[in-house]
């Protein structure tokens, strides 16, 4: 059998934590390890747990998230660990912040668990994670600040099919939605999506969505 997902929730709300906790321990292939109420207390206890994905809030006391991703994920850290960023606030600094720091992917509070869920893991496999509802707002405002406009390969490296799921990729739809929308199987878009980011020389969705608004394939 293989081993749950370890997840580590660090949120200042108690009532925020405690659900989380109860819904990843519901799941057979998830495990809360540990739980927490400030950044500080994430950074040691990431440090000293090694979860495979924190789940970690912006917005909180003595060291807040962003720098607490920053220290757990950021450039420069000899092991970094996976953060997925979870927020009542729907704001494009704080997304852009976010993944600067190293965070791997992010979700707002409202969405439904099960997508939660999923989010964990998403983001356990390596992959990364923007939730649809803030991509646009996202890439639109801080596309040039994320990545160089340079040292890109041009688009004519792909095949009108890679180019037609990078253009979905950069809409936000999950490979599941990809699958569907273009009537293939879910292994045949998780092909396409590995060749057009090593044909571009981008490490995951995130500059994948970035490129793609960038070279103007999406608006």
């Amino acid at each position: 059998m293989t081993a749950p997902v370890r997840v580590l929730v660090c949120d200042d709300q108690a009532l925020i934590r405690t659900g989380f906790t109860t819904i990843i321990d519901a799941q057979p292939d998830l495990e809360a390890v540990g739980e927490c109420g400030d950044g500080r207390a994430a950074v040691d206890l990431a440090r000293r747990l090694r979860p495979d994905v924190v789940v970690m809030d912006v917005r909180m006391p003595v060291l807040d998230g962003i720098e607490a991703t920053r220290l757990l994920a950021g450039a420069g850290v000899a092991h970094p660990v996976k953060v997925l960023v979870v927020t009542t606030f729907n704001l494009d600094e704080y997304v852009y912040e976010a993944l600067r720091a190293g965070a791997s992917g992010f979700l707002l509070k409202d969405a439904p668990p099960a997508q939660l869920m999923q989010g964990i893991r998403t983001v356990a496999t390596g992959a990364a994670l923007l939730a649809p509802e803030v991509t646009r707002q996202l890439v639109g405002k801080y596309a040039a600040r994320i990545r160089p406009a340079e040292d890109t390969p041009d688009e004519d490296a792909l095949t009108p099919r890679e180019l037609e799921v990078l253009r979905l990729i950069a809409a936000g739809l999950s490979n599941s939605e990809i699958a569907a929308t273009l009537m293939i199987s879910h292994e045949t878009v998780k092909t396409y999506v590995s060749r057009i980011l090593t044909k571009l020389g981008l490490r995951d969705r995130v500059q994948a969505v970035v490129y793609a608004y960038r070279r103007g394939l999406v608006t």
